[in-house]
């Protein structure tokens, strides 16, 4: 089956599952947003929502953020995976962004900042701002690459091919809803393929049997 019809199809099923798409990460601007998605790499969105409300409490701008230390930082969302080097990038993206007068709607300024990438630069252009992107974290290239969507051997290139298959007034809906069926439906680990909505037709009979054989052993 060609890409755009299994597109046209993962369409139908991700509309009829997912018809609204709230952002998991909660958040009450576009620095909050954006303090959010940062801390959620490698990170659970529940573990981060769980850590921001008393990160939030003490510092929910730039400027309050800028004023705490690396250490009350830290202690905040020790929690969360990779808070030491989290916490360093929190401090200076608070400083960059009162030296830059706050959160922009830039793709270089934002990617500018510390620790913020284009994937976390993406969420926060689409989902706080409603400028057309397609994050691509490790889940959706992951899901990319099992349902034949993408042959891509990094996020960058995935994020290409997936903007060709959907048009760009969907993109911002559509990253999340490949996120929340990645997470209820088509796990990384111990999947069966055959059973599932997407992959069972969409995956190719060599990837099927590959995973088959993961999961006997």
């Amino acid at each position: 089956m060609k890409r755009s019809k299994k597109a046209e199809k993962i369409t139908l099923i991700l509309d009829d599952l997912y018809p609204s798409t709230p952002i998991p990460l909660n958040h009450h601007s576009a620095y909050t947003l954006l303090v959010a998605v940062m801390l959620s790499a490698q990170t659970t969105d529940k573990k981060v929502n769980e850590v921001t409300p008393g990160l939030f409490a003490m510092a929910d701008t730039p400027s309050k953020m800028a004023n705490l230390t690396k250490e009350i930082i830290l202690e905040q969302i020790r929690e969360i995976g990779l808070a030491p080097t989290k916490s360093k990038n929190l401090k200076k993206m608070a400083q960059q962004l009162v030296q830059g007068g706050g959160v922009k709607p830039d793709w270089n300024y934002l990617e500018s900042l510390a620790g913020v990438g284009h994937k976390t630069a993406s969420v926060v252009m689409s989902q706080w701002y409603g400028i057309p992107a397609f994050p691509v974290d490790t889940h959706i290239h992951r899901l990319a690459s099992r349902w034949g969507l993408s042959k891509a051997k990094n996020v960058e290139m995935t994020e290409h091919d997936l903007k060709v298959l959907w048009p760009e007034e969907v993109w911002n809906k559509r990253h999340l809803q490949i996120i929340f069926f990645g997470r209820e439906h088509c796990p990384a680990r111990n999947h069966n393929l055959e059973k599932c909505l997407i992959c069972s037709w969409a995956a190719s009979k060599k990837r099927i049997l590959e995973e088959s054989r993961t999961l006997s052993k």
